[in-house]
């Protein structure tokens, strides 16, 4: 005889509704300004069971119409068609989406796009959610907290108190015009600064000079170490072309063949997400990881060459800001012979280069400075001390108190970032720690499981 029938038929249908649970989906997406990713998982314990990629999702920069294109095909890739009845609850993070206001234009955007789609895929999911793509970063942390403060640090930089899950005091995030002091572009343009002070005299010499004229196609005749260079090509240090000092023309990657913009992918993507000034500043509008070097290797969100705030750390030989590795770099001298002439070509060919590229553009050469820091570059570490400082006066704004968690996203704090050590060292004397999320994926998941009605230990995701 069936069990089932001698049950209290209350528990039955207990039981029936706890099987039906285990089937329930969920769908988190994390949309910025160079991708739109989409994770499905299970509702119950937030399991990734599909995952999609598409293009661009910044809800004030991309057109609805586009917008709800990129949200349908990362959708379609992550939930197979079978299993679209499935999906109860969706919730996304958006660059250019808050919740300031009911009409505030960016989440009406998402909203209206992120309903088209699921309508167009047959999703008739009960709960649909719609929050910034910071206020998902910072649900991606381990148990999914409610209250916080979050800090971002890509091309852009922001401060955020995050209450009850959504933002409550925004600090910084004003734009490389106004503000976003210590976050990627800053970096890259007291890089420019820093080379141009040592080509007119007034500043002291830095291996910046060299790598930031590379970068911007400098000829080599005008570069502050060309004899150097040209003499280490021919006895053998450099590669074929006298420029590489490990492999010639490929060397470790860069546009021009000497590695010039840190090789193949790592944290110098810089990945802010969003940007209140369309400009990859992290606050509402602009790209997720900014504009990074149009050369930079791929990841999965690329659409011409970007590196994701997500990415690791490329696997390729890392070249100095010198502009050649091992022996060659030890041969370059500390003072250069650069004549005046030669100062001059510097400066003709290097203006040019920067001002024809959108300013945000220098954010791409933020990772130079890193590498010349590690190589003991005194101007190069002066600018990672300034920008750590930078950052840490909007935390201070935020009146953290002493053990309170701090949520840190963005390609300059992850775990390869090169402000990561500086800033979690001062901030211990805070009495606060940083905790790193790659995006808000997780944290996009965890709010949809939430929206269901479930109570997440964590999110799970990456």
């Amino acid at each position: 005889m069936n069990n089932d029938l001698n049950q209290d038929p209350g528990r039955v249908r207990k039981r029936a509704r706890d099987h039906a649970r285990d089937r329930d989906l969920v769908v988190g997406l994390d949309a910025g300004g160079t991708r739109t990713r989409a994770v499905l998982a299970s509702a119950v314990d937030g399991r990734v069971l599909g995952q999609g990629v598409a293009g661009p999702g910044n809800a004030l920069t991309v057109p609805v119409p586009l917008l709800t294109e990129h949200l349908a095909e990362a959708v379609a890739m992550a939930v197979p068609e079978p299993d679209r009845a499935r999906v109860v609850a969706v919730a996304g993070g958006f660059a250019g989406a808050a919740e300031t206001a009911p009409d505030e234009p960016g989440r009406l955007n998402a909203l209206a796009a992120l309903t088209a789609a699921l309508r167009r895929l047959g999703i008739a999911a009960d709960s649909v959610g719609v929050s910034s793509d910071i206020e998902a970063a910072f649900a991606s942390a381990p148990g999914a907290p409610a209250d916080g403060l979050a800090l971002v640090a890509g091309t852009g930089a922001v401060a955020m108190r995050i209450i009850d899950r959504r933002c409550a005091v925004t600090v910084g995030g004003d734009g490389w015009l106004l503000g976003d002091d210590g976050g990627g572009f800053w970096i890259g343009r007291s890089a420019v600064r820093a080379a141009l002070r040592m080509a007119d005299g007034r500043g002291g010499p830095t291996t910046l000079a060299d790598a930031v004229g590379r970068a911007l196609g400098v000829p080599i005749e005008a570069l502050p170490y060309a004899e150097d260079r040209l003499v280490g090509g021919v006895a053998g240090l450099g590669g074929p072309d006298g420029l590489s000092g490990e492999g010639g023309a490929g060397g470790a990657g860069g546009r021009d063949g000497v590695g010039s913009l840190s090789g193949a992918g790592g944290w110098d993507g810089l990945g802010s997400p969003g940007g209140r000034d369309g400009l990859g500043t992290p606050s509402g509008a602009g790209s997720r990881d900014g504009v990074r070097s149009p050369r930079s290797a791929s990841g999965p969100n690329d659409a011409a060459g970007p590196v994701s705030a997500d990415a690791s750390p490329s696997a390729s030989t890392p070249v100095s800001a010198s502009g050649a590795s091992g022996t060659a770099r030890e041969r370059l001298p500390a003072e250069p012979e650069w004549s005046p002439a030669r100062r001059a070509a510097y400066r003709m060919h290097l203006l040019p280069a920067v001002m024809a590229e959108p300013p945000i553009h220098l954010a791409r050469l933020a990772p130079l400075v890193a590498e010349a820091a590690r190589h003991q570059d005194a101007v190069a570490r002066a600018i990672l001390d300034e920008a750590v400082d930078h950052l840490l006066e909007p935390v201070r704004a935020l009146a953290p108190r002493k053990g309170e968690r701090i949520v840190a996203t963005g390609g300059l704090l992850g775990p390869e970032g090169p402000l990561t050590a500086l800033l979690s060292e001062r901030l211990k004397a805070l009495g606060l720690t940083l905790d790193w999320v790659a995006d808000g994926c997780g944290g996009a998941v965890a709010l949809a499981r939430l929206g269901h009605g479930g109570s997440p230990p964590s999110s799970g995701t990456s």
